[in-house]
């Protein structure tokens, strides 16, 4: 083969290979590259359904908090009530026992201290601006689980607001505080040491109504309040009012429950509302120099509680020379009168509530003398009362099981013979 053939065929290979190389290697090249990139898109789709499907089973995961919705029991005909005291409703174990004691008797109610005499809301509020007053404690930490408890079992709840005798909101305004008369600078306090609030200041009215309402908000199904007065004990002589000062004590509390009525019994949602009253607001006329005229309480209220204890009345008091010892007469006289004074001003005497003692104090409250009183309610033509005993420890044997063994019978204890029962009428 010539050598100018060997170079044809030299030339033709190398121009051969060079078209394959220059063809062939970016087809491979690509190939290549497009396999990585199918790859990673794979890599990162199985990345992110993995990542959806994680956050779908956290979501399924997360427990479902069930919105509470406040209910409210209506009044019962006929209310029969226990008290229970914060500190006790906040101890399952000790409140679980008078709990007890309301499903085993007739009773159908309880009354539970909203503030005492502290001055301190025993639960956690609600309402922004009580929660920022810090004026409450966690005494009933769990108190919407107990109300709806109350509630499941039938037991109509009721709230007590001690208003005036509150240190707490005196010290955090002292100048709504009653004062000493010889040194308007210093708070007034009575023989026990607890400071009051002249019931004369409107903010503290607005305080009470807030607190009503929020109690409403949270189950409570009626307000009930407490020391709606003037001072009784202390050094009298050296007291001042900053702003009740010269004015008329019983027309101050009239205006004062017109206002809680027109606060609390109007609107879309009226909120029952009862009044605690001295027991001898009953038979006396006067104010009792703290304010409290029966006339100027009832028109505002949709129930009337006087603490007719008959421990609490002076010796001689109609004739009888201990009145603890005659639970019934006290009863009755009392409270018969009260019926007379309603009726007299056109106001139902169903609107009396008294309340009735369950402790010893003056003497020995056996079954049958707190049975009397409440016999002695039945016998004037009222149906309603409550028991208070600040044990909270209550005579189960003086309750009936239920409404059925309400019969009326005549009271068991005896006039001692040098006292006439002539009064009782």
């Amino acid at each position: 083969m010539s050598s100018r053939v060997k170079t044809f065929w030299i030339l033709t290979t190398i121009c051969i290979v060079a078209v394959v190389l220059y063809f062939g290697i970016p087809r491979l090249s690509s190939s290549s590259y497009i396999r990585n990139d199918i790859a990673d898109i794979a890599s990162e789709s199985a990345a992110s359904v993995t990542e959806t499907v994680e956050q779908e089973e956290s979501v399924m995961v997360e427990p479902i908090v069930p919105v509470r919705i406040t209910t409210h029991t209506a009044t019962p005909p006929r209310v029969k009530a226990i008290y229970m005291s914060s500190w006790v409703a906040g101890t399952k174990s000790i409140r679980k026992k008078i709990i007890d004691v309301i499903e085993r008797t007739e009773v159908n109610a309880i009354v539970i201290d909203i503030k005492d005499y502290t001055g301190n809301i025993s639960y956690e509020p609600l309402d922004e601006s009580l929660h920022a007053q810090n004026t409450w404690t966690r005494r009933i930490a769990d108190i919407e689980a107990l109300i709806d408890e109350l509630h499941d079992k039938n037991i109509y709840v009721i709230g007590r607001v001690a208003v005036f005798q509150d240190p707490f909101f005196a010290k955090a305004h002292p100048k709504y505080a009653v004062k000493k008369s010889s040194d308007k600078s210093v708070a007034w306090a009575d023989r026990k040491g607890i400071h009051w609030l002249d019931a004369g200041a409107e903010p503290v009215w607005e305080y009470a109504v807030t607190i009503a309402k929020d109690a409403y908000a949270i189950g409570f199904d009626e307000i009930n309040f407490d020391y709606i007065r003037f001072p009784s004990d202390g050094n009298m002589k050296d007291i001042y009012y900053p702003v009740s000062d010269g004015k008329s004590k019983p027309e101050v509390l009239e205006t004062f429950f017109k206002y809680l009525s027109e606060n609390l019994r109007t609107g879309e949602t009226p909120i029952p509302i009862s009044a605690d009253l001295f027991g001898m607001t009953t038979s006396n006329t006067d104010d009792l120099g703290i304010g409290q005229v029966l006339e100027k309480a009832l028109p505002y209220f949709d129930f009337i509680a006087p603490m007719v204890y008959p421990s609490h009345y002076p010796p001689t008091w109609h004739g009888f020379k201990n009145p603890a010892e005659h639970p019934y007469e006290v009863i009755k006289i009392s409270m018969s009168k009260a019926y007379e004074r309603a009726v007299a001003m056109g106001e139902s005497p169903k609107k009396l509530r008294p309340w009735l003692q369950d402790f010893n104090l003056g003497a020995q409250y056996t079954p049958e003398r707190v049975r009397a009183q409440i016999t002695a309610t039945y016998d004037i033509g009222l149906d309603s009362w409550m028991l208070w005993d600040p044990a909270n420890t209550y005579t189960e044997e003086a309750l009936y099981l239920d409404d059925t063994q309400d019969v009326i019978a005549s009271p068991k204890i005896a006039l001692p013979q040098s006292e006439s029962t002539s009064t009782i009428e």
